[in-house]
């Protein structure tokens, strides 16, 4: 070999070096850094939130769950040994199973609904919390345009890490529309003249 080939011979060896170098310094640099990326802990997980926020989450879960019919949602927020009383003239409703009958009965005889949850108020004392809020329902019920309004108070106790309601009372509020003539002043007749 002639020194121009040799000195050539050698720059491309380097070269040839210098690059299989590089890529396996650029994917060992990639994979530390997937790997580092794999380590980074996730997003705090909902029950770092303040105790207030997380039962105002829970109420809304709630709600939507009653306005689709999502039973597993519903079952999650309730405990198993719920009370709950209604708005309606009757015994309190005991446990998971009879309020799940209780609501799928109104359920199914009930379409198109909207919930408006306002004026919320959350109280914590230690593993015990309550909230009221106040309620604004429009549906179809047995097929007749309904609305309704109401307030509802829960109780809720801290099991484990999670927020259940163990006590529901909900009112409705009767509307109120007159049932008898109202009493407006009567006009007299204007006078015939001769």
């Amino acid at each position: 070999m002639n020194r121009n080939t040799n000195l050539l011979y050698r720059i491309f060896s380097l070269l040839m070096i210098l690059g299989l170098s590089l890529a396996f310094a650029t994917t060992a640099a990639a994979q530390k850094k997937k790997k580092q990326k794999d380590e980074t802990p996730p997003a705090p997980p909902a029950n770092f939130l303040p105790d207030e926020q997380r039962i105002d989450s829970l109420i809304s879960e709630m709600l939507g769950a009653w306005q689709i019919g999502d039973i597993e949602k519903l079952h999650k927020v309730y405990a198993d040994d719920v009370s709950v009383v209604s708005g309606l003239w009757g015994p309190p409703v005991m446990g998971w199973n009879s309020y799940l009958a209780s609501y799928q009965s109104q359920r199914a005889r009930t379409h198109q609904v909207r919930m408006e949850r306002t004026n919320t108020l959350v109280r914590v004392a230690g593993p015990t919390a309550w909230a009221s809020y106040q309620w604004d329902f429009a549906g179809v019920v047995d097929g007749q345009p309904t609305t309704a309004q109401g307030q509802t108070t829960l109780i809720l106790q801290k099991r484990g890490d999670d927020w259940v309601i163990v006590h529901n009372h909900t009112s409705i509020i009767p509307n109120s529309q007159p049932t008898g003539p109202v009493n407006n002043p009567v006009q007299p007749a204007p006078a015939n003249k001769p």
